[in-house]
């Protein structure tokens, strides 16, 4: 078995809400070394206060655990002035409710917190979907665009996820934005479970089209495919994603950012006992590739 070439990591509120029993669990349970930070004690992590921080900070150091990225809620909001879609359904954001207005303001707070856990990348999103893109696209780009030079100034990459409530949704829709966002520290956070969540699956489909030297990190998910068309959550490597041969890629091209374990599969009964499951199934994938994370 050879060492783990990626930041094997967990979002640490998949697990719990409880910050140090997340910690400890990554830590010694999955034997981690990197965590992905989204909320904790019921809060975005945005909101969190000076006070917070600091004890977020001192659980880690005591774990040992670095961290992967800010999985922050940056433009997962509505375009202003376009027509609301029918997917502005009720939505997981995850402690966060920011409108348009609040973006500047909240990318500066990712910026510092950044800077406070000693990580260099921000996850952000590319605005709730809607039904017709075209009109809004160039303008959509260019706010991509001024953020990422924003953060480019304190030296971080701005990390975009594909998201099946976002405008961004699969591989394809991802080459279609890296193109037209080019600053070479804006990456994908490139999320096969969401891509086949939205109907583009296996991983290939999308992840063959994708500028491979823009994948600045990865989260790992699993869907299974129900009567109708309809998706639902699955434990890493029982789903129709394909996760051993996504491994494979990603050790051929010396992939070597973050592999973050995002399950939102709650078939265990808990957060915690299902991120258990998805864990063992994403490391006995790594295992069959002859990887020990």
């Amino acid at each position: 078995m050879s060492a783990c070439p990626f930041r094997l990591a967990v979002i640490n509120d998949e697990i719990t809400q409880d910050f140090e029993k997340a910690c400890s669990i990554a830590a010694k349970d999955f034997g981690l070394s990197w965590i992905e930070l989204r909320g904790m004690w019921n809060k975005n992590i945005t909101e969190l206060n000076a006070k917070e921080v600091d004890e977020a900070r001192k659980i880690l150091e005591a774990h040992r655990l670095r961290v992967t990225d800010i999985a922050s809620p940056l433009f997962k909001v509505d375009w202003p002035g376009a027509p609301v879609s029918k997917q502005s359904e009720k939505r997981d954001q995850f402690h966060a409710d920011f409108d348009m207005g609040a973006q500047d303001k909240l990318l500066e707070r990712c910026i510092a917190l950044a800077k406070a856990f000693q990580t260099d990348r921000i996850r952000c999103f590319d605005f709730w979907r809607l039904e017709d893109q075209k009109p809004y696209r160039d303008a959509m780009d260019k706010k991509l665009r001024e953020a990422a030079v924003r953060c480019e100034k304190d030296g971080m990459i701005l990390l975009l996820e594909n998201e099946m409530s976002c405008n961004t949704a699969t591989g394809a829709e991802s080459k279609r934005t890296l193109a037209a966002v080019t600053n070479k520290n804006f990456m994908l956070n490139w999320d096969p479970g969401n891509a086949a969540a939205a109907g583009e699956y296996p991983y290939s489909k999308g992840f063959d089209l994708l500028p491979k030297a823009r994948i600045g990190h990865c989260h790992a998910k699993d869907v299974v495919e129900k009567a109708g068309g309809k998706h639902e959550w699955a434990p890493v490597g029982d789903g129709v994603v394909g996760w051993p041969a996504q491994i494979r890629d990603f050790l051929k091209m010396k992939y070597h950012y973050a592999v973050s374990l995002e399950t939102h599969w709650r078939g265990a009964g808990t957060p915690e006992a299902s991120t258990r499951v998805s864990m063992a199934g994403l490391k006995k994938v790594l295992a069959n590739d002859g990887v020990q994370c």
